[in-house]
């Protein structure tokens, strides 16, 4: 079962994955904080411009709204480049779970 919900700049694929974009920060993590309550693991994917905004709302969880009882489990850093054209594109996966 894939349950899709498309926001502004924000896009859930699946449960337990969340793409983080160019949405307001608190916005995101209120519903990232939605979803863990939920499910137990969460995975925070970013691209580009948007990577500080996916370690904000992982920082805002596990720092403030869920101290003590959440923690990052795993960080996954890639740099991906297009062939031919030399420009290059990181991405960031940001692993959550409940504790």
């Amino acid at each position: 079962m894939e349950e899709v919900k498309k926001g502004k700049d924000q896009e859930q694929i699946n449960e337990g994955v969340v793409n983080i974009r160019n949405d307001p920060v608190m916005q995101s993590a209120i519903d990232v904080l939605g979803l863990l309550a939920k499910n137990s693991r969460i995975i925070l994917r970013s691209k580009g411009n948007s990577i500080p905004n996916a370690v904000a709302v992982a920082n805002i969880i596990t720092e403030k709204l869920m101290k003590g009882n959440s923690k990052v489990e795993s960080i996954k850093l890639d740099t991906d480049s297009a062939p031919g054209i030399g420009r290059m594109l990181s991405t960031i996966e940001i692993i959550l779970i409940k504790c």
